[in-house]
């Protein structure tokens, strides 16, 4: 099983940002347990961060042709805004999970709407970096009952 991790804008910053709301885990060592509980479970996985959602719309369909698996996607602000985001989603057949570190939506209103939701087989907020860790076993659950 090939998995992808994809994250958007300001995550890079983990244990810098807000880690009142975020952690202190740095993305460097959320990435390491991610990439451990991954292959401990004989997944090969792949990361990408970036700042910008083209980049992020570009990781969507390289997953695809890359021939993942699944996605794992925290879409941070562009989860709110991502409407090409959404539309690479639902573009290409890859099984998808939306995860946040916090629970946007126990935040500010405009964080309530998640555009990404709608093209995800499920969604996972609040649980900090094992969210992703979930997530993974979310989508190894869903590749079991498809194969």
């Amino acid at each position: 099983m090939k998995i992808w991790i994809i994250n958007g804008p300001n995550l890079n910053l983990l244990g810098l940002r807000e880690p009142e709301i975020y952690g202190r885990e740095t993305y460097g060592e959320l990435e390491a347990r991610i990439r451990a509980y991954c292959e401990n479970k004989g997944i090969e996985v792949r990361f990408v961060q970036s700042n910008h959602e083209g980049d992020l719309v570009d990781a969507v369909q390289q997953a695809y042709f890359d021939g993942a698996d699944g996605i794992v996607l925290n879409p941070a602000a562009y989860t709110h805004t991502g409407i090409a985001l959404l539309d690479a989603l639902r573009a290409v057949p890859v099984p998808a999970v939306e995860v946040h570190l916090s629970k946007p939506e126990e935040r500010e209103a405009f964080r309530r709407v998640s555009y990404v939701r709608a093209a995800c087989i499920k969604t996972i907020t609040g649980m900090g970096g094992d969210g992703y860790l979930r997530a993974v076993d979310a989508l190894e659950e869903h590749y079991a009952r498809r194969h």
